[in-house]
């Protein structure tokens, strides 16, 4: 697997965004019982970038992470990934709250059935499989049954599955609410370390503003219903070389989470 996807380029050489929605709404029901649920909305997505979206329940945030992924066409406006209309299963790879694993297949056969629908040769698969899984932090269990590892792993085994076809985009939404404070935050400091080692670009959905702040290069909050951002700011704190425990401790990560908070709290209202 590349550590460093290309970008996409246009014809006039500038970089292409990895995410561009201009001027989305969408709306859900028709007349009377018509609910707008996102928009108008406007984001652009760098390449190689980490953005979170968070808000209260309810904002719109799986909404535009499903837009996103092609699995539903705006009402109005635009979205666009790599430049292109997205196309669900072939424009990103996903990872949501519940892992979705094959409980007939083993571990390392679930992460090889990705592989195998991307088209990589057989002997490939049998090479990547292990390395996914290592990558994951599940060296050792590629040949255990799904129902024999805890969800945290399970959880981790779906992140191998989405890393194991190479779109340069990753979406995630709430991939780990469901799970204990301990194995959330591990999971959180291994993606943290999966982002910065293959320069993906993400989009993660999540209800923590701690979440937020220690997995985003940027996050946006969105408003209560409908969607609109309430506020976009770059988190300027370091990807590599810091501990997470250090990381957690600087005053500027204070400070970026009671911010964020606040934005939270005021766009739910």
């Amino acid at each position: 697997m590349s550590s460093s996807p290309e970008l996409a380029v246009s014809t006039a050489g500038a970089a292409t965004p990895a995410v561009r929605v201009r001027e989305v709404t969408h709306v859900y029901g028709n007349g009377s019982a018509a609910v707008t649920a996102v928009g108008p909305i406007d984001l652009t997505v760098p390449a190689g970038s980490v953005l979170v979206l968070v808000g209260a329940s309810g904002c719109g945030k799986s909404t535009l992470l499903r837009l996103v992924a092609g699995f539903e066409r705006p009402s109005t406006g635009t979205v666009r990934v790599a430049g292109e209309p997205p196309r669900p299963g072939h424009s990103a790879g996903l990872v949501f709250q519940q892992p979705r694993l094959l409980p007939w297949r083993s571990v390392g056969g679930n992460v090889a059935l990705a592989l195998r629908y991307a088209g990589v040769p057989q002997q490939e698969r049998a090479r990547r499989v292990p390395e996914l899984l290592t990558r994951v932090g599940l060296r050792d269990v590629a040949r255990r049954r799904v129902w024999e590892i805890s969800g945290g792993q399970q959880q981790r085994v779906a992140l191998a599955r989405a890393l194991a076809v190479e779109h340069p985009l990753l979406l995630l939404d709430e991939p780990f609410a469901a799970l204990d404070a301990l194995t959330r935050e591990r999971l959180q400091e291994d993606f943290r370390r999966v982002t910065a080692e293959t320069g993906r670009t993400c989009v993660f959905v999540t209800h923590s503003v701690d979440e937020a702040v220690f997995l985003g290069s940027r996050v946006v909050v969105l408003t209560s219903r409908p969607g609109r951002v309430a506020l976009d700011l770059d988190i300027d704190l370091p990807r590599t070389g810091v501990e997470p425990d250090e990381l957690r401790g600087l005053p500027e990560y204070a400070a970026l989470r009671a911010t964020i908070g606040h934005a939270v709290r005021s766009a739910a209202v």
